[in-house]
């Protein structure tokens, strides 16, 4: 198992120092996501910098981009990082793809399908200079001229992750992918019963095995120097929790562990925007379902401990930051030793 670090650089000059930093405390990946900044941009400064780690989105949004677009970024990408580039999709929810981005949404999984099939046909042509056609339900593209198809490269192969919930995409990703962004809201009961399994026979169908797609997540940790510590440290994360399982679509969770009537209590509370009420109804047994709860020195091999055998690549749901707080950086460095990467 290999442990990765997702950053959140609010600033684009930092993204190279944090870079620096992930890669000698000795960590195997550095991720980034589509929240308040572009998720590509940071990864431009980390290939730069550094010789060794892998670079990643966790995730970047599909929909409101061309696949050429996305083509093109990950091809550059991949030819600056020398093939350590690995890009990580997701489909987001409809709110989101319609109010925030304002495009269009239709059946993510058979779309996100053509999505993956459209971009390893636009680097095929990309790499072989060959005429670009490809045809679906939701994608066509027929036209590349040389003036815009970029050079061949040393490593055409680009990974491709997808993250997801439910069974479809977790199918799709067990198909057609080389990695799955497992939710970092999720039990070790959901990752046995339905993504696994799922992943599994996607890739059966495709003639392909489990570990042809690795299982990567930035887990919830509850951590501190002291019990007290950890106390007060719980309702952070189960206010994180909360959101997530108020939301429809991270119901299958709820339902596997028998909580349905939480999520509707919780999706109640959302809609009259009383966030602040919702962590109060998770309990510490529901924290523990969610959460690794363990002081910093002991938290590395807590998380090892619980996810040997079911994720391939772990790391915290905590962005890595350059650290100041001899707390924080000691669990950093705890986790690298750890993991011996």
């Amino acid at each position: 198992m290999r442990f990765d670090v997702t950053v959140f650089p609010d600033k684009l000059n930092t993204a190279a120092p944090l870079a620096r930093q992930v890669e000698e405390y000795g960590f195997s990946g550095l991720w980034t996501s589509e929240t308040a900044h572009n998720p590509f941009f940071p990864l431009t400064h980390a290939a730069a910098v550094t010789e060794r780690i892998l670079l990643g989105t966790a995730i970047a949004v599909a929909f409101p981009r061309s696949p050429m677009i996305t083509a093109q970024i990950a091809w550059d990408l991949a030819e600056q990082s020398s093939g350590r580039f690995v890009l990580g999709l997701g489909t987001q929810v409809k709110t989101h793809i319609v109010r925030r981005f304002s495009t269009d949404w239709s059946s993510p999984a058979p779309r996100l399908r053509e999505y993956i099939a459209s971009l390893r046909a636009i680097w095929n042509s990309f790499q072989k200079n060959v005429p670009l056609s490809y045809e679906g339900e939701f994608y066509k593209f027929s036209l590349l001229t040389p003036f815009f198809s970029p050079a061949p490269i040393p490593t055409p192969d680009i990974h491709v992750y997808i993250a997801g919930v439910n069974e479809h995409l977790c199918r799709l990703a067990g198909e057609m992918c080389q990695g799955f962004h497992v939710h970092s809201f999720h039990t070790v009961k959901y990752l046995k019963e339905l993504v696994i399994p799922n992943i599994r026979a996607g890739a059966e169908k495709a003639g392909r095995s489990l570990s042809d797609c690795a299982l990567n997540c930035g887990v919830f940790v509850v951590t501190g120097r002291n019990e007290q510590e950890i106390e007060n440290n719980k309702g952070a994360i189960k206010a994180q929790i909360a959101f997530y399982a108020s939301t429809p679509s991270y119901a299958t969770v709820m339902d596997m562990h028998g909580w349905h009537d939480l999520h509707e209590r919780l999706n109640l509370l959302s809609r009259q925007n009383r966030w602040f009420e919702m962590g109060d109804l998770i309990s510490d047994d529901m924290l523990r379902e969610f959460a690794v709860i363990a002081p910093i020195d002991e938290l590395a091999h807590a998380v090892k401990e619980r996810y040997e055998g079911l994720l391939d690549r772990v790391g915290y749901y905590l962005p890595f930051e350059l650290e100041k707080d001899a707390d924080r950086e000691r669990m950093w460095r705890s986790a690298a030793e750890v993991f011996g990467q």
